[in-house]
Formats: structure tokens, C-alpha cells, sequence
């Protein structure tokens, strides 16, 4: 049984999320604290369950999701794992944020492992299976339990909403048949954990989302 932890980190609210199972060992999902109180949440949540960070995973590789990627690496001595494709297809996160007039802490994407699509990210007892969820950038990525009924969806899809399309590499057309096919054929029981805003379920999205 996985559980989830959610924080709410930096000027885009994004959702970083700790998953972790009863050994104490946890992946760390889209590390977006940016600065030493949201850095200290962090560490405080990690400390005080006795957890093991195993992974860094990156839903995909925009700005606001990975501001805290140099501090996890650092302090747990784990690498960003992303789909190739963002980091190819994507300016650095450095330049994203130079757009926004922001400035990253430390180097975000010094040294990541691609991971690919399909593959399966294990901690603990548990199992993530990744699904490749093109659209709102090149590479997005979906962390799927089938045991745990859940998936980690990053910005594809959102309690009543999609993903923008209008950012570096993003498609709409793309987005949405990509959702339909990888997503929405998903259990409907599955909860939805967005990158921004509350948790859904693919029922709940597959009845009332205007978008899909």
C-alpha cells in the first residue's frame, strides 16, 4: 500500500508529492521547493517518518516542477530521472526561468537519468509503472500503481482540466489523444494526483471534464 504525501511548493503552487510504502522507502515526484522553509517542510515530513529517498522522478521537465531538484540532490544523494525527450526538446530550466525573471537554485539538470517509457520504478514493496503522456511537453510522464489505484499525473490531467499546450513543446492535439488513450483507460477508481490543484479519479474526469 502506497501512501501519498502532497506539499504545495513555490509561485505556481506546484504539487511535489512524497510517495512511500511501510518500509520507509519513498520516491520523491516534481521537487518544487525553492526556498529554505519550503526546503525545511520537506526534510521536517522526511525526518519525522524515517523515510528513504530511493528516486527523484520528474513528471516532466518545466521550471516550477523541478526548482527543488538541486537541494534533494544534494541532500539525498539522488539524481532527477526524467523522459529523454524534455531534455532534449526543452530549454534548460535556467532559461525558463530567465522568461519569468527567476533565477534556479544550483544547476537543475547537471546530470539525469532518462527513464523510459514503460519502465517499472520500485522502493520499498512497491511498484510505479511509467506512462508516456505526451503534449503538454515532449517527454510528460505518468507514475501509475495499479496496486495502490493511483497515478501521478503531473500536468496532462487535472481535477476538471487539462494541461496547458501553449509552453515549451506543448501540442493540444497531442495532449488530449494521449489522455484518452493512456488515461482514460485507466480503472476508474484510480485517483488522479495532478501537479497542480486537488486529487481527482478517472471516473470523475471521464464524467464531467469538459476538455476530454
Amino acid at each position: 500500500m502506497i501512501h501519498v504525501k502532497r506539499f504545495e511548493f513555490n509561485y505556481f503552487y506546484v504539487n511535489t508529492y512524497l510517495l512511500y510504502d511501510k518500509t520507509g522507502e519513498s520516491v520523491l515526484i516534481d521537487c518544487g521547493c525553492m526556498n529554505q522553509r519550503e526546503e525545511e517542510e520537506l526534510s521536517g515530513f522526511i525526518e519525522e517518518n524515517k523515510l528513504t529517498i530511493k528516486r527523484l522522478l520528474c513528471t516532466h521537465l518545466h521550471l516550477d516542477h523541478v526548482f527543488g531538484n538541486a537541494y534533494a540532490a544534494k541532500t539525498y544523494g539522488v539524481e532527477p530521472e526524467a523522459h529523454k525527450a524534455d531534455t532534449e526538446l526543452l530549454p534548460s530550466a535556467e532559461v525558463q526561468a530567465k522568461s519569468f525573471g527567476l533565477t534556479m537554485k544550483g544547476k537543475s539538470n547537471d546530470s539525469i537519468r532518462y527513464i523510459t517509457v514503460g519502465e517499472s520504478i520500485r522502493f520499498g514493496e512497491s511498484t510505479l509503472t511509467t506512462l508516456h503522456v505526451p503534449g503538454h511537453s515532449p517527454g510528460s510522464l505518468v507514475f501509475y500503481s495499479a496496486e495502490s489505484n493511483l497515478a501521478i499525473t503531473g500536468d496532462t490531467l487535472f481535477a476538471g482540466s487539462i494541461g496547458r499546450s501553449d509552453l515549451w513543446g506543448g501540442n493540444p492535439d497531442v495532449l488530449v489523444a494521449a489522455i484518452r488513450e493512456k488515461l482514460l483507460n485507466l480503472p476508474e477508481d484510480t485517483v488522479i494526483y495532478p501537479g497542480h490543484g486537488p486529487e481527482s479519479s478517472i471516473r470523475e474526469e471521464k464524467l464531467s471534464n469538459p476538455y476530454i
